[in-house]
């Protein structure tokens, strides 16, 4: 896409502006690092904008406290921008051993995705970040054809930003923008753990 122009006009009836304005779904996925720091630069675009932002958790702890939290909930918070909203849905399933079955994991990943649902009818965002998505909708908590129908059948102009490994194929398939982050080298593999400002 040099300078910005697309490759191709598409036949749709669209306006420039229509086609411009046209709210997408965005998946960042891959087995590289970055795809939720980008999630979470977009967001502050948004904040920029002025647009309401919701950001879901789906397996980061909820005890964990990351730097893209506390920056988007102050900005949030300064009246200058969009206000944010900040939902943790559950106790970092993946990464963190905690008490209790996966059936519980998978019920709040359900009511999780029951209240975006709610929020996607209501319009009560106007950028929405599922962050980590792709889990349990690849371990089979959530529908991916209950999700492709939501995301599908939203009002109003309302982005949706996806991120996580493994992203199912239906998501691929569905969503406006698909970005891979590849892993070329990383400093875990020389056996150098995440750190401070880097990783959180």
């Amino acid at each position: 896409m040099p300078q910005g122009k697309p490759v191709t006009v598409p036949d749709d009836g669209l306006t420039t502006r229509q086609r411009r304005t046209r709210p997408l779904v965005m998946v960042h996925t891959g087995p590289g690092k970055g795809k939720s720091t980008a999630a979470f630069g977009l967001a502050m675009r948004a904040w920029n904008q002025g647009w309401p932002i919701g950001v879901f958790q789906f397996v980061k702890s909820a005890k964990w406290r990351v730097g893209e939290e506390r920056a988007l909930r102050v900005l949030g918070a300064s009246g200058e921008g969009g206000p944010v909203s900040w939902h943790k849905m559950g106790e970092g399933w993946s990464w963190i051993q905690r008490p209790g079955s996966e059936d519980d994991h998978a019920a709040d990943a359900r009511e999780g995705w029951e209240q975006i649902k709610r929020d996607l009818a209501a319009e009560t965002y106007r950028l929405y970040v599922l962050d980590e998505f792709t889990y349990p909708v690849k371990w089979g908590w959530i529908d991916v054809e209950d999700v492709v129908a939501a995301l599908a059948a939203r009002p109003g102009n309302q982005h949706v930003v996806i991120t996580g490994r493994d992203a199912h194929p239906r998501l691929v398939e569905t969503a406006d923008l698909v970005t891979e982050m590849g892993k070329v080298k990383h400093p875990m593999d020389a056996g150098q753990k995440g750190q401070k400002g880097i990783e959180w």
